[in-house]
């Protein structure tokens, strides 16, 4: 099956390249955009209290609901990231970056990654909001 992308990269001439993200996507087409998501399982229990297990299956979580709108990871144009602890994030790039590849491919959107106090369910480590662009056939 192939899979339409809906987006252009925008990258402002004369700046570095953005290294596992976009600077801005620009789209066109029907929109689909994820509540906070979290890394707990269907059945909203938690296999994992690491920030990198969560990360991943919040991932996982992600590709699930595009799925209901028929869309994929390719559709992916923004992701706001909302963490409890920039050091175990830092501390965990590489580990990160394998899950990311492994759950998304190596399609890299818009990306913000926040440090918060807290977030509403009190073993989440990571919640991730996503926006996806299905073109028009």
């Amino acid at each position: 099956m192939t899979v339409l992308t809906p987006h252009t990269f925008l990258q402002p001439d004369g700046w570095a390249p953005a290294k596992g993200y976009a600077n801005g996507m620009m789209a066109e087409g029907k929109m689909v955009f994820t509540g906070g998501l979290v890394g707990w399982n269907a059945q909203q229990e938690w296999e994992h209290l690491d920030m990198v297990g969560q990360f991943r299956q919040t991932l996982k979580n992600i590709v699930a609901v595009l799925s209901e709108a028929g869309a994929s990871p390719e559709h992916l144009v923004r992701m706001t990231w909302y963490i409890t602890d920039k050091k175990e994030y830092n501390e965990n790039l590489r580990p990160f970056g394998a899950a990311y590849r492994e759950v998304l491919g190596r399609h890299f959107p818009a990306m913000a990654v926040v440090q918060v106090a807290g977030l509403m369910e009190d073993a989440a480590r990571i919640e991730i909001e996503a926006t996806a662009v299905i073109p028009h056939e």
